[in-house]
């Protein structure tokens, strides 16, 4: 592990390509480099977010929109409804999230159902945050990118940031954080996309094993080089 100038350990930053994935734009202000961030459950995500929202720069967040589109009104909400029933509304007319897991959970129909209501939704307002923010690049928050399709369905992302986390650290960082045994935790990790298949699709990889300290050392270098890609 390598030392940043003050002496404190930094987190590898392993960078894939150093080339561009995507044309230098000269729209004054506007967000036309963006960075996919992701990366599997208790690996850090959320901290790399703050760090880089700590320097000035826009993150847009796709589990905050999937809340934000099934809000009462909205149209994505009537689909749900129309498509899994009222039981799936609770008595203040909000989405009870619970009953929907419990549709979804052991149906895959039902499930990518759900997935075609919301995913291009969640895509297309990622996209348009992004580009609508001030500063030389902005930052899509996609905790699962690799599960949705990585580039194929995001192909307006110029990097994609991987937070890798080896799966012992992953699966203790998740049994203390959310209070559960280790069988339900190895579900979890098992649920989501393998850390071979989330690392293949990286351009560039944050490890974090360490100190959190050592990432915003790893940021501020991150942060660095894609100001500098985005002129």
């Amino acid at each position: 592990m390598g030392a940043s100038s003050s002496g404190v350990p930094r987190a590898p930053i392993k960078i894939k390509s150093s080339r561009p994935r995507g044309a230098p734009t000269d729209n004054a202000g506007m967000s036309d480099y963006i960075i996919g961030l992701t990366g599997g459950v208790a690996s850090g995500k959320s901290a790399i977010e703050k760090a880089f929202l700590a320097r000035g720069v826009f993150v847009a967040d796709a589990d905050l929109i999937a809340r934000e589109i099934v809000e009462p009104g909205q149209p994505a909400l009537a689909e749900v409804v129309a498509r899994f029933g009222p039981e799936v509304l609770g008595a203040d007319g909000r989405l009870d999230r619970a009953a929907l897991r419990v549709r979804i959970f052991h149906d895959d129909d039902a499930r990518r159902a759900l997935e075609a209501i919301l995913h291009p939704r969640i895509r297309a307002e990622l996209l348009d945050q992004c580009q609508a923010a001030l500063g030389p690049y902005a930052v899509a928050m996609i905790p699962l990118l690799a599960e949705g399709g990585g580039r194929t369905h995001y192909p307006w992302l110029d990097r994609i940031l991987v937070v890798d986390v080896p799966q012992a650290t992953q699966k203790s960082r998740l049994m203390q954080r959310d209070g559960i045994d280790a069988a339900l935790a190895d579900r979890m990790i098992a649920a989501q996309a393998t850390r071979a298949q989330r690392l293949a699709i990286a351009d560039d990889i944050v490890v974090n094993d360490g100190h959190p300290d050592h990432l915003h050392a790893a940021v501020a270098e991150l942060d660095a080089r894609y100001r500098a890609l985005a002129r």
